[in-house]
């Protein structure tokens, strides 16, 4: 009898211990989402510290006296590490796909059929983006004409 008790007892501490061991698993996938949210956060802001430069389309790759809305995006990711390619069509390509209803900060919008502008989704139906006279500004992709040229969103981080 005291044999199966042992067994018993043993059979319970490994399931603790495995149990315990389980329960470790759960931070690791949290600090992943806090790290991505953390680079989120980054991204935006080091976008919105470039608020209204100059708008010049085709400016060239790193130059930071003037922006068109892919050489924004891309030298603003490159900042972390994200390399994406040059033109918004491009990085319409790139990442994962993301429906509208699950946009999260730091995700690419796009805009236009075919597409061709691009900007950083950062909350609340908002997004960063350079065009025109305001250069780098901030909209509101569910006012009339953003909602109306809205056209896919990708997920980079």
């Amino acid at each position: 009898m005291k044999k199966v008790y042992k067994t018993i007892a043993t059979f319970a501490l490994s399931l603790s211990i495995f149990t315990g061991g389980a329960m470790t698993i759960t931070p690791t996938t949290t600090h992943a989402a806090t790290a991505t949210s953390s680079i989120a956060s980054n991204i935006i802001s080091t976008g919105e510290h470039y608020m209204h430069t100059p708008y010049k389309f085709g400016s060239a790759s790193g130059n930071t006296r003037t922006f068109d809305c892919s050489s924004f995006t891309q030298f603003v990711f490159k900042k972390y590490g994200i390399n994406l390619p040059r033109t918004s069509s491009a990085q319409s390509h790139v990442g994962k796909f993301v429906p509208r209803d699950q946009l999260q900060p730091g995700d690419l919008v796009f805009f236009y059929s075919p597409i061709h502008h691009v900007g950083i989704y950062i909350g609340n139906g908002k997004f960063l983006s350079t065009y025109g006279s305001p250069g780098v500004t901030i909209s509101d992709m569910n006012s009339g004409w953003w909602s109306n040229h809205y056209a896919t969103a990708r997920r980079v981080l």
